[in-house]
């Protein structure tokens, strides 16, 4: 079994950096070496930019062979991008992660680029890919400082990380698609908000061809979010945080399924309004979780 935990608080140049992903991706690497994984990488903050993500996944994926596991975690922005290439997305848009660069590259790695790398493991490898970020939709991650809704969400509009020339040659940069820039002063607004619903990314097309398994923070949909969160003063993923403690109160044997729905024993919450996501087909969801 391999792991890459991907964690990114800093976003230069974007006015919306974050608070808890460094410690998810501490606290799932963490939980794999305790649980006696091979080997367990993780990429926080200017180590994860897109070119170190890409080389990252490449050779974790790699390294398995048939019957391994693969997790990988990422917890940092979301955002989305035109959908230019084979127009395969319904409603026009390829959901993206953000690295640490993507300002200044203005190059998210998109769920294209995902399922390219996915496709490409050896024969037999399964996947795991666990995110507490933007899979769908306008999903967004929202700070919240101790328990009070300092809001700050986590889905970065593509105005504030476009470079403006790429910015204006969108067929769709017009005001209320969500690619007007947000300020810190508007973090805890709606920026990106009347953005249209966005099918799953990569790992959930790829989970039913693929017998992948894609667990993420929140459902689908444009007012769906993640939240960061203070938890017994730490910061985390509010998903992080609860998926990792019913993970340990799993029984022997318990399967994704159960995973999903111990998790969902937690969450939504009216602090943290979030449904987790569980994206796979059947045999893979009653296979025995981080088997």
């Amino acid at each position: 079994r391999f792991a890459l935990c991907i964690g990114i608080n800093n976003y230069p140049g974007t006015d919306m950096d974050l608070q808890g992903c460094v410690n998810d991706a501490a606290d799932w690497a963490a939980e794999f070496n305790a649980r006696g994984f091979s080997s367990v990488r993780t990429l926080l903050n200017e180590q994860a930019t897109k070119a170190a993500m890409l080389q990252a996944m490449r050779e974790v994926i790699a390294s398995g062979a048939s019957g391994d596991l693969v997790a990988i975690t990422f917890s940092g922005h979301g955002t989305y991008v035109f959908d230019t290439d084979d127009n395969e997305e319904p409603d026009g848009f390829d959901e993206a992660l953000c690295p640490h660069d993507v300002q200044a590259t203005g190059d998210p790695l998109t769920d294209d680029e995902i399922h390219a790398l996915f496709a490409a493991r050896p024969p037999g490898v399964r996947l795991l890919l666990l995110a507490d970020s933007c899979h769908s939709g306008t999903v967004s991650r929202a700070a919240v400082a101790g328990n009070v809704g300092d809001v700050r969400k986590r889905f970065l509009p593509p105005g504030n990380w476009m470079k403006p020339a790429q910015l204006a040659r969108s067929p769709l940069a017009e005001p209320g698609r969500g690619f007007a820039r947000a300020g810190a002063s508007a973090l805890g607004g709606t920026a990106g908000a009347d953005a249209p619903a966005l099918a799953a990314g990569a790992a959930a097309a790829t989970a039913e061809p693929l017998d992948d398994v894609l667990l993420s923070g929140c459902d689908e949909g444009k007012t769906s979010f993640s939240y960061d969160a203070v938890i017994a003063d730490r910061a985390n993923g509010a998903f992080t945080f609860y998926a990792l403690k019913a993970l340990r109160e799993l029984p022997d044997g318990a399967t994704y399924d159960q995973w999903h729905a111990a998790i969902c024993e937690h969450l939504p919450t009216t602090r943290f309004p979030q449904a987790p996501k569980l994206v796979a087909i059947a045999p893979a969801r009653t296979r025995r979780v981080l088997d």
